[in-house]
């Protein structure tokens, strides 16, 4: 069906998209569901035919193009081929994990960063959910305690999408526990680290192939050149994401519908 909204390069986008996830997930769909996890070489594969990360600049390996009907596409072709449910996390390190890296990295940050996430080497994810605090992120109990030129982090979340594949993680924690907004900022880990660890890969309703984990941070030394914006900003960033977030998930439930 033809949307008025898209140009001929989006269904064009769309043809081929369609066509990788024929080839690529449809095949693998019950044993991905089954292993609980989707192959993370999937991304590198989705990264290397321009479908992760497409506004990244073709200076650091994307495509440059700042338009939010590819993403609309991503997600209308998922759930046309039943796979939106089946685990592959792309919507997240498109729609929700990239424009802290895009908006908000300064040029050192995504000088590192951006060329991995366009590649699908590597796969994001932000920590905000903790055990004891779900909407009110205000009250969360992770910190991030300078120390010289690194910040040691301590706490645990949950429920985090691409928890296990993650190789980078936004993490939102307190800089200053005695503030509750203006407290937290966001660090982006780099794993493997000494004190990260994964817990289980959490059993769900549906999405089973959707690797949702538990991380625990114990005395995590993040170096402070990983900082996100400024201190005390973090609370201002997410919410200044969400948005993009929640256009992400009605897209899907109006693909789905």
């Amino acid at each position: 069906m033809q949307r008025d909204i898209y140009n001929e390069e989006h269904e064009m986008f769309r043809e081929a998209y369609r066509t990788f996830l024929e080839r690529e997930m449809v095949p693998n769909r019950e044993k991905w569901d089954a292993e609980g996890i989707v192959d993370r070489e999937v991304f590198r594969r989705a990264g290397a035919n321009g479908f992760l990360a497409m506004e990244v600049p073709e200076s650091h390996g994307g495509a440059g193009i700042r338009d939010f009907r590819y993403n609309n596409v991503i997600v209308q072709e998922m759930c046309e081929l039943d796979l939106y449910a089946h685990g592959l996390g792309m919507t997240l390190h498109n729609d929700v994990c990239l424009p802290y890296f895009t908006e908000v990295a300064d040029e050192a940050q995504q000088e590192r960063w951006l060329p991995g996430i366009a590649s699908g080497d590597l796969i994001t994810a932000v920590a905000m959910t903790e055990p004891g605090t779900g909407s009110d992120l205000a009250s969360i109990a992770t910190t991030a305690i300078r120390d010289g030129d690194e910040y040691v982090l301590n706490g645990s979340k949950t429920f985090i999408t691409n928890g296990i594949n993650a190789n980078l993680i936004i993490v939102a924690a307190k800089t200053d526990p005695n503030e509750r907004h203006k407290g937290m900022s966001l660090l982006a880990l780099e794993t493997p680290a000494e004190g990260f660890e994964r817990g289980r890969n959490l059993d769900k309703v549906g999405m089973h192939a959707q690797d949702t984990a538990e991380l625990f941070f114990n005395d995590v030394r993040v170096p402070v050149e990983n900082l996100l914006g400024n201190e005390g900003e973090g609370f201002l960033l997410l919410v200044r994401n969400l948005p993009q977030e929640r256009l992400s998930i009605a897209m899907a439930a109006v693909a789905h519908a």
